[in-house]
């Protein structure tokens, strides 16, 4: 049999050779989950194994602190806060980000760029990319480019946080409040993790509050054009 040697280089990653292969790890769950808790723990625990590490959230995100990711039990972490991943290269310095092992990306879903961003640090760059942010929007909805992510993830870990009604393993994030566009910076005064049954009947109360008062208002309009006709 007629043996053939590929002359293709099947080291995955970076377009330098020596350089070690990239990989991507997704994080992910509803709100209260312990995700960025799981980030930071991962972060910290390469670079205390001597590895550079570097961790970028989303600039919408201002809860909490500026500069920090910090977690809803107020641990903190430096950070890069960018508008967008793309740029992070550029503003990190090209020299130090070539010394760069590892970063880290807490709330991924507000970035719109994660996809081609994960593409060409793993696949390119040959970085170890740690991504932490909601699977879905409080409609369970896919929520930014968070699942988009997962074929191309080295591995991909779902949280489950505490049903803040019941107690038992929350899937879910319900929004207490009236407000429907997707995003909407808040924490425990905005939402709440839940399991399923709750999520269900969270959204029947609140479909019911919200028709009753529509017809509020409305039957308020009739009264005042009523009143202007007298």
């Amino acid at each position: 049999m007629t043996s053939f040697k590929s002359s293709i280089s099947m080291n995955r990653g970076s377009d330098h050779p020596g350089r070690a292969s990239g990989e991507v790890h997704v994080i992910m769950g509803p709100m209260f989950a312990g995700k960025t808790t799981a980030l930071l723990r991962r972060i910290k625990s390469e670079g205390n194994n001597g590895r550079n590490v570097a961790m970028i959230k989303s600039s919408k995100d201002s809860r909490y602190a500026k500069d920090s990711i910090v977690t809803h039990d107020g641990v903190k972490f430096p950070c890069w806060v960018l508008p967008d991943l793309l740029s992070f290269r550029q503003k990190y310095g090209d020299d130090a980000y070539k010394k760069l092992d590892v970063i880290g990306i807490d709330e991924a879903q507000f970035f719109e760029d994660l996809y081609d961003f994960c593409c060409k640090a793993a696949d390119h760059d040959g970085k170890t990319v740690v991504i932490a942010g909601l699977d879905g929007d409080y409609l369970r909805r896919s929520f930014g480019s968070v699942l988009d992510v997962i074929p191309l993830a080295d591995s991909v870990t779902k949280l489950t946080a505490r049903c803040e009604l019941c107690g038992k393993k929350a899937f879910f994030t319900l929004r207490k409040t009236k407000e429907t566009q997707t995003e909407l910076i808040g924490g425990a005064d905005v939402y709440m993790p839940v399991c399923r049954q709750h999520y269900v009947k969270g959204q029947v109360v609140k479909e019911a509050a919200r028709s009753v008062l529509e017809c509020c208002k409305v039957k308020s309009d009739c009264y005042l054009e009523t009143t202007s006709v007298v």
